[in-house]
């Protein structure tokens, strides 16, 4: 049974002013909060499932899971089709230890990109992504979503990007479509790699902190790249000869 104050709670969540609010998000789906619980269960508020989850299971009982029906977990998910459980969890702090390379983005609003960006970072093992205050809140559901379990590993900061860049005094790899071509370069992961906003790129204040304008050469017609598909591409120019 879960009370009509917390399905109120939860549902908030949705939206970005109370997630900042309340320092609070939800993760959904049994794989997802799997490995939630797997990397950060030290944050763990809330914990539902249904009778078919393997939360309910033993080895899951010291996190006090509650067990719900299947109507009430629609009640309280965003997902069309819900997926056994739900966790709601604390955010985290990031760090602030210097690292060599980072990726920083520049307004980039769609979730599903954000997503793909940190499963990139996760896979090429970039441990932190610097964004600009204009950038999708990586806790947004359909961001958390689509980290499949990234967004457990990498940490996200939303800073002022130029004053950051000087503080870090890194050079900057600006992903621009008048940019060197990137594989006329040898390219080693350090600095910071700069992506831009799906429509408009990066921004013109911004263009004036890269160091190293590059892009990706193009063969055949199309006119532009989904940002995350050139991050890929550039990541893997990066990390090729680690």
């Amino acid at each position: 049974m879960i009370s009509k104050s917390h399905i109120k709670l939860i549902k908030s969540l949705q939206q970005k002013k109370f997630r900042d609010e309340l320092n609070l998000f939800v993760v959904e789906g049994e794989k997802m909060v799997q490995e939630s619980l797997q990397w950060k269960s030290e944050y763990l508020v809330d914990l539902y499932h249904t009778s078919d989850s393997i939360i309910g299971e033993k080895q899951f009982e010291s996190k006090n899971p509650n067990l719900i029906t299947e109507q009430e977990l629609k009640q309280i998910s965003s997902l069309q089709t819900p997926n056994k459980s739900l966790a709601v969890f604390r955010k985290w702090s990031n760090s602030a230890e210097k690292l060599p390379f980072y990726i920083a983005l520049d307004g980039v609003q769609d979730p599903g990109n954000m997503g793909t960006i940190m499963r990139l970072a996760d896979w090429f093992g970039v441990k932190k992504i610097l964004c600009s205050k204009e950038t999708v809140d990586c806790f947004n559901p359909k961001v958390v979503q689509s980290t499949m379990g990234a967004i457990f590993r990498i940490e996200v900061e939303y800073v002022d990007l130029a004053k950051t860049f000087e503080s870090l005094n890194l050079p900057v790899f600006g992903a621009l479509l008048e940019g060197e071509n990137i594989y006329s370069k040898s390219m080693k992961p350090n600095g910071i790699l700069l992506l831009g906003n799906e429509g408009k790129g990066i921004t013109e204040n911004l263009q004036k902190s890269i160091n190293f304008p590059i892009s990706i050469p193009r063969f055949g017609e199309a006119e532009s790249l989904n940002v995350s598909t050139a991050g890929a591409i550039l990541l893997s120019e990066f990390f090729r000869n680690k």
